[in-house]
């Protein structure tokens, strides 16, 4: 099986963008979807010791280790079907490992423990990535329409939640193979 890591990666860091301190957003200072409080843990450093500098300078190579083992390795997105792992990458990049976990789990009529186990893998596995595809990126659409700060950025996460899935789409089986965007 091929990493399909780096193609992936290369899609969610569009999305993600650069730098920014939106006051609606809880994640506060962000930089490449990664928040300041993430890059504190992930450098074993207090949030103060992290500056906007800091932020501001941080480039893909830096994160790629941490979106590999905190998002990518802790849903198993690696043993995933291609397509889904992308949308279950980029949902746990978003909203979180566990909130992607339950989407996906909730999609395929699994207990939705947050935690993707081998049942959810297998479950995954057994279905037909296309209809699962759609359905996690409905569910994700519930839910973020759901939070307080939809009116915010509710455009913009529509319009990532639909890339994703064109783009999940393309990567499966069926489909073209994950391309890297350009």
């Amino acid at each position: 099986m091929t990493d399909r890591f780096a193609a992936c990666l290369a899609r969610v860091l569009q999305h993600e963008g650069g730098f920014s301190n939106h006051p609606r957003d809880p994640g506060g200072m962000t930089n490449l979807g990664v928040t300041r409080r993430v890059w504190a843990e992930w450098t074993k450093r207090k949030i103060d010791e992290i500056d906007e500098r800091e932020m501001r300078d941080l480039l893909p190579e830096n994160v790629e280790t941490l979106y590999r083992q905190r998002y990518w390795d802790v849903c198993r997105c690696a043993e995933l079907p291609a397509g889904l792992d992308y949308v279950v990458f980029d949902c746990a990049v978003n909203s979180g490992p566990s909130r992607s976990a339950k989407l996906l789990q909730e999609a395929l009529g699994v207990k939705a423990d947050g935690h993707i186990g081998p049942g959810t893998i297998g479950a995954a596995k057994a279905s037909g990535a296309t209809g699962i595809i759609h359905d996690a990126i409905n569910s994700r659409l519930d839910y973020l329409r759901g939070l307080s700060t939809w009116d915010a950025f509710g455009r913009g996460w529509e319009r990532r939640c639909e890339e994703v899935r064109a783009a999940a789409l393309e990567m499966t089986d069926h489909g073209a193979k994950p391309v890297a965007s350009a």
